[in-house]
């Protein structure tokens, strides 16, 4: 796409997204159900080619937009060639909007791309000049992104970990013990990222960082049985700083945190999505979920029952990152049948949708 081309559509979406404030007008106002269940989903797919039936879904305005993983890039630019053909199907949808397109480009070994940032997060706190370290991955993360046509970054990660070698600490994915370290440097990346226009996602909310080396939501259910007190005082306390530099996006946890609901992980509770996380801590950006397919949800349904159950805590995204787009179709049909019965309000629904709306047109 050309460049002026590409301004011309920022200018419109600023624009229009103002007329639609001033007006009270949802951005979701004219969609079908499906259309606006499908601004919730993210989709993932196998290997190299992304499907027919994906592309149809975008062209549709069924697809709020695409996370990519190490199996989907062969190169920089086979990838970016993936950005575009997506990007083109994404032209001709009634939703003008861009498409979100994301991975997660932490650092270390925690990278889909080639390319920056090379150092991990524990290496960043470690370094001579962890602030400058941590402006630099930022920057560089954004750098990879944006140059294949990316524009969401799952990353930083703020979790604050406890003992070397736990499940954070084991891929270095930390910055430091120190909560307010961790604030202060998930703050420098999420700042200097931004800047260069490729959306910032703190994780893992209200924090993984008690985890154990062998406690992993994406393949088991794990309880996190940490005092509200420390909570507040260690897991949650880098988010105000990553609020306060404008982060868009926050991830929320598959682990459950009894202090806060005894019944359900965080990102299916609306007592940690909008209670702890919106009211305590007054996020007011997009919520995404981790791995709707993670093995800690075993006993809350299929794929369906997570994405209503998730979007009625609070979740506005649905990340479908199974591989395979007949999970995101899953989603979004349930979505669609929920919001369509009354089992989700509707106003919050159109809210959640926009919320996602107003992030893609300021990409």
């Amino acid at each position: 796409m050309g460049s002026s081309v590409r301004w011309l559509q920022v200018v419109l979406a600023i624009v229009l997204g103002g007329a639609f404030a001033a007006a009270g007008t949802s951005h979701a106002q004219g969609l079908t159900p499906r259309q606006q269940a499908g601004q919730r989903v993210v989709y993932s797919y196998a290997g190299l080619t992304p499907p027919q039936s994906l592309l149809d879904r975008i062209r549709a305005g069924e697809a709020a937009g695409v996370i990519f993983f190490g199996e989907n890039v062969q190169s920089t630019q086979q990838i970016a060639a993936v950005v575009k053909q997506l990007q083109d199907a994404n032209a001709q949808s009634p939703v003008k909007a861009p498409l979100l397109l994301m991975t997660d480009q932490e650092g270390g070994q925690v990278r889909r791309l080639p390319g920056e940032p090379a150092l991990s997060e524990k290496q960043i706190g470690q370094s001579a000049d962890p602030v400058a370290a941590a402006t630099q991955a930022g920057t560089g993360a954004a750098r990879t992104l944006a140059g294949v046509g990316m524009n969401v970054n799952l990353a930083p990660v703020l979790d604050v970990y406890r003992t070397e070698g736990d499940f954070l600490d084991h891929y270095g994915r930390s910055y430091s013990k120190d909560p307010a370290v961790v604030g202060n440097l998930g703050k420098a990346f999420i700042t200097a990222q931004q800047q260069a226009r490729v959306a910032a996602t703190a994780k893992h909310f209200p924090g993984l960082g008690a985890a154990a080396r062998d406690q992993n939501t994406d393949t088991d259910p794990v309880t996190l049985d940490v005092p509200l007190n420390t909570l507040r005082t260690v897991d949650e306390a880098p988010y105000p700083a990553a609020i306060s530099a404008g982060v868009k996006l926050v991830m929320v946890s598959w682990a459950t945190y009894p202090a806060l609901d005894t019944t359900h992980p965080a990102g299916l509770s609306a007592t940690v999505v909008r209670q702890e996380l919106r009211q305590r801590l007054g996020f007011t950006g997009v919520t995404i979920t981790d791995a709707l397919e993670a093995g800690s949800l075993r006993a809350f349904g299929d794929t369906g029952q997570r994405a209503v159950a998730a979007a009625a805590a609070g979740m506005d995204l649905i990340l479908c990152s199974a591989r395979d787009t007949t999970q995101g179709d899953q989603a979004a049909d349930a979505l669609a049948a929920a919001v369509q019965s009354g089992r989700l309000d509707p106003a919050d629904f159109t809210a959640a949708a926009d919320r996602v709306t107003a992030l893609r047109t300021s990409l």
